[in-house]
């Protein structure tokens, strides 16, 4: 007889309890939600990454360490004065899932899906802006295109601006009339020089040349 699906995660939860307890992990025992935040993006990253790939190993065992990370302050917001769990994070994402998927739990039609799911999570939030909610930490040209998408659902302009910043704008109103996600090609462009440079490093070390010695000319020789 199998487990029911799901039913390792209270494993990840006993697991992480264990360690968080008396007699448990000393560096986990010292952990709060402000010392866990850069692991939080790290793992969303190299779960990111392990996608980029197509590497769907990497992927396994990076989402486990993103599921880390949820379970580690679920049992971090137990030991607060107003505490809550990973069964209420469940228990609230749940709810979120079926309220927000009228045409899928409640039988109503089906129709434009992506006003369907604003017009929810404005009542749901209350928000007096649809900026509201952008999480302005995420990388910058993500957070552009984020922005520009919102003002054009109330048909806002979007405008024109000064400087380096006002021409990375730009690039990014083109990238979305061409129907591309900017960040995603900025990153895919950044991956590619990661590989040639990588590539040619091994090259010169492999031929008995340090790589730091040579000139500009000479590495655009290398790289040409």
């Amino acid at each position: 007889m199998t487990d029911a699906p799901g039913a390792r995660l209270l494993d990840v939860v006993a697991v992480m309890d264990r360690l968080r307890s008396p007699g448990g992990c000393p560096w986990d025992a010292q952990q709060t939600h402000e010392s866990l935040k850069p692991y939080l993006l790290e793992e969303a990253y190299e779960a990111y990454a392990a996608i980029e790939d197509g590497d769907h190993a990497d992927l396994r065992e990076e989402l486990g360490d993103v599921l880390l990370q949820v379970v580690f302050h679920a049992r971090l917001a137990q030991e607060h004065d107003q505490p809550w769990s990973i069964d209420d994070v469940a228990a609230d994402l749940v709810d979120k899932l079926v309220r927000r998927h009228p045409h899928v739990f409640e039988g109503t039609p089906a129709d434009d899906l992506d006003r369907t799911w604003e017009a929810i999570k404005q009542a749901e939030k209350g928000r007096a802006s649809v900026t509201d909610g952008v999480p302005l930490g995420q990388p910058a040209l993500a957070l552009a295109a984020k922005l520009q998408k919102r003002g054009e659902r109330l048909g806002a302009p979007t405008p024109s601006y000064e400087g380096v910043g006002g021409e990375l704008w730009a690039l990014v109103v083109r990238c979305r009339a061409e129907g591309v996600d900017p960040e995603a090609e900025l990153r895919s462009v950044a991956r590619a020089y990661r590989d040639r440079l990588a590539a040619l490093e091994g090259e010169l070390v492999a031929e008995g040349i340090d790589p730091a010695t040579l000139t500009p000319e000479q590495w655009q020789s290398r790289w040409s």
